[in-house]
């Protein structure tokens, strides 16, 4: 199991901005694909106190649920960036 974690929805244009970088910065990684359905997203709301997506922990740096793909990404580039 990989200390990041992404909480993704299949097709989500946000989501997968966040999965290039972390491919980009060749960084391993787990998805939970969620639910289409908001109200379903029970997991991803118990994380970061919302529901959408994409949402991502990383337990090596005490992130938790941290939301918005510009805000993720600028984070990713800032902690594993060359």
């Amino acid at each position: 199991m990989a200390d990041i974690t992404l909480y993704n929805l299949p097709g989500c244009p946000f989501c997968a901005k966040v999965r290039s970088t972390l491919d980009e910065l060749e960084l391993e990684y787990d998805v939970i694909d969620v639910e289409r359905d908001h109200g379903k997203r029970t997991e991803v709301e118990a994380v970061s106190g919302q529901t959408g997506v994409p949402v991502l922990t990383d337990e090596a740096n005490d992130v938790e649920g941290m939301h918005e793909s510009d805000d993720i990404v600028a984070y990713l580039e800032e902690t594993y960036g060359a």
